[in-house]
């Protein structure tokens, strides 16, 4: 296969998780894959996990929120491989807080880098993925279906992902590009690190909200730590929408993700959600 007939992915937040094992995985499948990260310097554990499998990235930086790092990252690509066949919106940050106790500014931010940072590389990308007939491919989470307790800026931010891709893709479907969106559970580790605060100290500033945040987190880290599953196999789910002949739209990475997801698409008035998730904090 020449230089110029290879089929290229990009994928952006490879420094960690589903991204640095979609990378491996694709290009252990023989896709040249174009690796990114917002910050270069995390790229160790990407670089070691490629030796490991024996494969080949190219390593860039994007940052989804910047528009002139998206464009200058997406023009390089084209620049040096000519295509892109599939481009993989993962870069994304957790959050945990609740209305009373959290700014405007914090709200914001949750959903410039998961929702805005999603549709500012989806932007870039289209023209590219049109010429190839590729495949636009983004990581959301069972929380861009069901709304969760203390992540109301998260939720509302990966709704907003599945609600704007789902409306998309039968738009883009008319010039061959095909839209899918990644719902990941609870994967391995990426829950606490993700979050980049002091979870003892949030529940203690909590104040009237302290006993349910406890509850909470309680019952999500158990879950993140005994019930997770592996970066590795949410990134087949990936690989899968790249690969697949005709990829769903819609595909959730575990068993437990799609009982999950099906509690919601099955509960009209709202009644079965709610009484799930309440349990979460009481």
């Amino acid at each position: 296969m020449s230089a110029t007939s290879q089929k290229t992915v990009l994928i952006t937040g490879t420094s960690s998780g589903i991204g640095l094992a979609a990378a491996v995985a694709a290009a252990r499948a023989g896709w040249r894959t174009v690796a990114t990260l917002r910050d270069p310097s995390r790229a160790d554990a990407l670089r070691k996990a490629a030796a490991e499998a024996g494969v080949e990235l190219d390593i860039r930086q994007l940052d989804v929120t910047d528009e002139a790092s998206v464009a200058a990252a997406v023009d390089g690509v084209i620049a040096d491989h000519g295509r892109l066949d599939a481009v993989v919106n993962n870069a994304g940050a957790g959050h945990v807080g609740t209305l009373e106790n959290e700014s405007l500014a914090e709200i914001r931010e949750v959903m410039e880098v998961n929702f805005f940072g999603v549709v500012n590389v989806s932007k870039a990308v289209m023209p590219h993925l049109r010429a190839t007939g590729g495949r636009l491919i983004t990581v959301t989470s069972v929380g861009g279906v069901i709304g969760q307790p203390f992540n109301e800026a998260y939720c509302a931010a990966k709704f907003a992902v599945e609600g704007y891709m789902e409306s998309l893709a039968p738009v883009a479907r008319t010039v061959g590009v095909a839209v899918s969106v990644v719902e990941p559970g609870a994967v391995a580790t990426e829950f606490v690190n993700n979050l980049g605060i002091d979870l003892e100290g949030a529940i203690n500033a909590a104040g009237p909200y302290s006993g349910a945040l406890r509850q909470y987190v309680n019952r999500t880290v158990a879950q993140f730590t005994d019930g997770a599953q592996t970066p590795a196999g949410a990134a087949e789910a990936v690989l899968g929408a790249m690969t697949a002949e005709q990829p769903a739209f819609r595909i959730q990475t575990s068993d437990w993700a799609r009982a999950f997801v099906a509690t919601k698409l099955t509960d009209a008035d709202g009644s079965a959600v709610q009484s799930l998730t309440s349990a979460w904090v009481s």
